[in-house]
């Protein structure tokens, strides 16, 4: 499963505290008894694990079936022209900035009269400001209506304020999984046939 914040794990263990609390309650007033109260503990603990291992699984066969694996092996050039791919296959005509002296900005995309600079990030560990400081000059340089970083991984507090503040869009590792599995959802689908007269 992904990675969860001490919030959210904090959340998780507390509600599965009630419930079981409230299963055992349940237990006893129905049975009266500490017996029924314990079998009606179990019932609910072994509920949860199912509903774990459910998530787990499913979410194992996402990862699988977005790539994010090959992704995560990707060199920075490979992912450049991966979410070159990526965009294009929602409409963006897709252009890539030379290695070096691209002013922060590795692909531009247009679409009508929207141009978006993006700055790629294929990361092990969370991406921090300095991405974010890269990408803002280069809207104005580019002449951009918009500025997105992209990551297969996530993002530091500092680097989001930062993006907020300036109004870069931050494509996570869990957007960019659910557009990678819109994108092969797409290519999967067969093509409506014109019919023959």
């Amino acid at each position: 499963m992904r990675n969860r914040t001490k919030k959210e794990q904090a959340l998780i263990d507390e509600v599965t505290g009630i419930v079981v609390l409230v299963a055992g309650l349940i237990g006893w007033y129905v049975t009266g008894s500490l017996g029924g109260a314990g079998i009606a503990v179990g019932i609910a603990i072994v509920i949860i694990i199912a509903i774990s291992v459910f998530r787990s699984t499913r979410f194992s066969m996402r990862l699988k079936q977005s790539g994010i694996a090959d992704i995560d092996e990707m060199t920075g050039r490979q992912f450049e022209e991966y979410l070159g791919t990526l965009f294009n296959s929602q409409g963006y005509n897709v252009s890539y900035t030379p290695a070096t002296g691209d002013f922060g900005a590795d692909l531009i995309l247009k679409k009508g009269k929207e141009t978006v600079v993006v700055q790629a990030k294929r990361y092990k560990k969370a991406v921090g400001i300095k991405a974010v400081q890269e990408v803002i000059p280069a809207k104005g340089m580019y002449n951009a209506s918009a500025a997105w970083v992209v990551t297969n991984s996530n993002y530091t507090k500092q680097a989001l304020t930062l993006a907020k503040r300036n109004g870069v869009r931050m494509i996570d590792r869990e957007q960019l999984i659910r557009l990678s599995i819109e994108m092969k959802t797409a290519s999967e689908k067969p093509k409506s046939r014109i019919p023959l007269k």
